[in-house]
Parts: C-alpha cells; sequence; structure tokens
C-alpha cells in the first residue's frame, strides 16, 4: 500500500457515515479499554483483600474483637470483610433480643449475609455487561460502515465511463477499515470479558465458601448459647 493511503488518509477520504461508524468504534474500543484496566484493578484488589481478611479471621482471634476492628472502618468495606461484619451484626442483634430461638438467629444472620454477598457480586460485574455489548455489536458496526462505503464506492465508479482498480481501490480500502476497527474493538472485549468474569465468579466461591463456613461458626456458638 502506498504512503497515500495510510489509515488516516483512508479515515480523511471515507464518506461522512463511514467516518461516524469508525468514531463510534474508536470510543468504544477506548472506553473499553478504560474499564478493563479499571475492573482489572478492582479485581485484584479484592481478590487480595479477601486473602488477608481470611488469614486474620483463621488466626483464632476472637470474632467479636474482629468485628470491632472491622466496625471502626465499616464505611470502606467490601468482600469478606463486609460479608463478615453483616452477618455477625445481625447475628448479635438477634442472639440479644431472641436468643432462646437459635434457629431464627442463624436464619436472620443467614439473610444478611446472602444480601451482603449479592451486593458485592453485582459491584464487581460492574461495567462487564458493557464490555460484552462491545464484543457483541462491534463487527456489525463496522460491516455496517464497510457495507455503506463499498456501496458509495460502487455508486461513484458508475459515474465513469471506464473503471479501473486504481479508482476503486481506495474507497473499497477505506471502508475495510471500518470492519478492521470494529474486530479492533470487539476481540479485547471479549477476551476480557470471559477473564473477568472467570475472576468473579472466582471471587464469588470464595465468598460464598467463606459465608458457609462463617455460618458453621455462628451456627455452633448459637445453639451451644441455648444449651446452656
Amino acid at each position: 500500500m502506498s504512503a497515500e493511503l495510510s489509515i488516516l488518509d483512508l479515515f480523511l477520504q471515507a464518506s461522512l457515515l463511514v467516518k461516524i461508524v469508525m468514531l463510534i468504534l474508536l470510543g468504544m474500543s477506548v472506553i473499553s479499554w478504560a474499564m478493563i484496566v479499571k475492573r482489572s484493578q478492582v479485581l485484584s484488589q479484592a481478590a487480595s483483600k479477601a486473602e488477608r481478611f481470611e488469614d486474620r479471621f483463621w488466626s483464632g482471634i476472637d470474632l467479636s474483637h474482629l468485628f470491632q476492628e472491622v466496625q471502626s472502618r465499616k464505611d470502606n468495606l467490601s468482600g469478606t470483610e463486609q460479608i463478615f461484619y453483616a452477618g455477625f451484626k445481625e447475628f448479635a442483634r438477634l442472639h440479644r433480643n431472641n436468643g432462646k430461638a437459635p434457629e431464627s438467629v442463624m436464619e436472620g444472620a443467614g439473610r444478611a449475609m446472602r444480601v451482603s454477598l449479592s451486593r458485592e457480586v453485582e459491584e464487581m460485574e460492574t461495567n462487564l455487561p458493557f464490555l460484552a455489548t462491545v464484543g457483541s455489536i462491534s463487527p456489525y458496526i463496522g460491516l455496517f460502515g464497510t457495507v455503506w462505503g463499498i456501496m458509495h464506492a460502487f455508486i461513484a465508479l458508475g459515474a465513469v465511463k471506464q473503471a479501473t482498480l486504481a479508482m476503486v481501490a481506495p474507497g473499497i480500502a477505506e471502508a475495510l477499515v471500518a470492519t478492521a476497527m470494529g474486530l479492533f474493538a470487539a476481540i479485547p472485549a471479549v477476551m476480557f470479558y470471559n477473564r473477568l468474569t472467570n475472576k468473579v465468579a472466582k471471587l464469588e466461591h470464595n465468598y460464598a465458601t467463606f459465608m458457609e463456613e462463617f455460618s458453621s461458626i455462628l451456627h455452633r456458638q448459637a445453639f451451644a448459647a441455648n444449651q446452656e
């Protein structure tokens, strides 16, 4: 390809609609990469925080003391810390008011932890639907630009008496850039959507496992106190 047919030149020579398509795809790609970087950082930090908290939880510390530590920064909790805080807070409240009915105490604590788990998963999944949308529709948006550009090139070609490859090649090249940009936006979005979704699923499994283990500890405490 000659120097006259650089990507920038192809963009400048394209029809208005094809230019709009290219700009839309470029914007979607930029936003996708920003979300990919942000979500990757958030999920990595969530995994590290969960590991640190579980190490603290299983270190043998008294749960009441651990609750006081967590409560002192309750506005900045997330992940397993938030699940622990919600569950222990509800457990302590119900145990004080209804200690003779351990089943009700455990039901309330379990419900509080499930709500907290759902909110944490919802927070982790922020922006992932956008990546899925970009991965799904970007190739079609690019294909639309390509079809329109090729149609525009052939319509212009029909106005001349002698058509040559040199005359039609730039117009077709302009149109094909739209398809290339659609794939450029879609492929990373799909790849990282799958990767980030797997990370969310793994963290959700870890949170659910912690919740079950914590529920077992609270269950023993609830029924032991009831037997005294």
